[in-house]
């Protein structure tokens, strides 16, 4: 090969690639990886309940973090999806490139450890478990992967039943619970002691007198032939007397059947749950909703994924009392409804202001079990693990334990 051919084809290699280096054009920057995150939802994304609040909070991450990709797989549950498992959605997730996974039911926690242990790469987020709390009965059985995040939703579960006591004439509530575990015992009892106190404080009425009833359907959700129907143990509360009913499922049946009732001319309120739009089903017979606003949260752990700060935590975040209303700040919070009166709702809201500054504490003794047994000594108030592992309902509320 001609010597003046090869010189020619080396200057025409080499002598750009200098020229580029000189002007700094080698230093050519890195272009941003893509974040991905994977949610899995007990129930559907648009439930009007628990499971939209969660899909919610992952738009709200990928509104706010560049470059975030949300993989969604709803409705893990044995009703909708009894072939899938968490371990197979999980691996499809990673298999998409996922590198922080939450999983958004107390339904999923123990298969979560197994699919952080399988994954040790990828960060995971329990909902609403507590394997990664020191304090906690499973302390040291979260692998260093996993995480714990939950609103502290017993505050504004308190709030919810000031509201119903102020506006009950029967002085009968009724509470519609999910399934029986801590974490469902704990939030009914917090309504029924925001009742107590708001009945005996604003009303000057016995709370003794007031009556609670709960009632389980055995799920988050409705499951023909599996669960309670909510449908009917709403209509099965208003027939007795009950004029404000508590949701404590994911789902709407609670303010839908009552707002039927009060179409048809009854006296009857209702105060839903989990989702920030759930007063929208019927307006003016609700009261409020205390609601999760996962988005801020899930930002925070996104980026702290990302930038390589995550740590492994149990998180059980408190409202920013002075925003209950603002989504871009507080992990939870709580609506006035527009079924409240000026007067319902001046009173609700000194109520929550005791609560914001730890002049009214609804954890504090004398409390007992609803076997009887002493849980809290008089003056006694509850800590964390107390509030968390309520072992059965406290007296005074109607309705199993177990």
């Amino acid at each position: 090969m001609d010597k003046r051919f090869l010189f020619r084809l080396m200057a025409l290699l080499i002598i750009p690639a200098l020229i580029l280096t000189a002007c700094g054009g080698g230093a050519v920057p890195e272009e941003q990886q893509e974040f991905v995150f994977g949610i899995v939802l007990v129930g559907p994304r648009n439930d009007r309940g628990w499971s939209q609040a969660h899909y919610e909070g992952g738009l709200f991450v990928e509104e706010n973090m560049p470059d975030s990709r949300m993989i969604v797989f709803e409705s893990l549950n044995p009703a909708d999806k009894p072939e899938a498992t968490l371990e197979g959605v999980v691996d499809d997730m990673v298999a998409d490139g996922a590198q922080l996974v939450f999983t958004t039911s107390d339904e999923f926690e123990e298969d979560t450890v197994g699919a952080a242990e399988k994954y040790p790469e990828v960060t995971f987020i329990s909902i609403s478990g507590d394997d990664a709390w020191e304090e906690g009965r499973d302390a040291g059985v979260a692998p260093p992967n996993l995480g714990n995040l939950m609103g502290r939703m017993p505050d504004m579960k308190a709030i919810a039943g000031c509201a119903a006591a102020l506006a009950t004439e029967t002085g009968q509530l009724g509470y519609l619970g999910p399934l029986i575990n801590f974490e469902t015992r704990r939030l009914a009892a917090s309504a029924f002691l925001g009742a107590r106190y708001c009945y005996d404080e604003f009303r000057g009425l016995n709370p003794d007198d007031l009556e609670y009833t709960v009632t389980w359907i055995g799920f988050w959700f409705n499951i023909p032939g599996v669960t309670l129907d909510p449908t009917e143990v709403t209509t099965n509360f208003i027939d007795s007397g009950i004029d404000v009913v508590l949701s404590g499922i994911d789902t709407t049946e609670g303010i839908v059947v009552s707002g039927q009732r009060a179409d048809q001319g009854e006296r009857v309120f209702a105060v839903p749950y989990d989702y920030v739009g759930a007063c929208d089903e019927k307006p003016e017979i609700c009261l409020g909703v205390p609601f999760f606003n996962w988005g801020p949260d899930y930002l925070e752990m996104a980026q702290s994924v990302q930038d390589g700060t995550w740590e492994q935590d149990f998180e059980w975040n408190e409202a920013v009392w002075d925003s209950l209303t603002d989504r871009s700040v507080t992990p939870i919070g709580w609506i006035h409804g527009p079924g409240l009166t000026d007067e319902w709702k001046a009173d609700l809201e000194t109520f929550i202001d005791g609560l914001a500054s730890g002049d009214v504490v609804v954890w504090q003794g004398p409390l007992n079990l609803q076997d009887g047994t002493t849980y809290l000594e008089d003056g006694e108030v509850a800590t964390d693990q107390q509030v968390w592992y309520l072992p059965q309902l406290l007296e005074g509320m109607e309705g199993p334990s177990e």
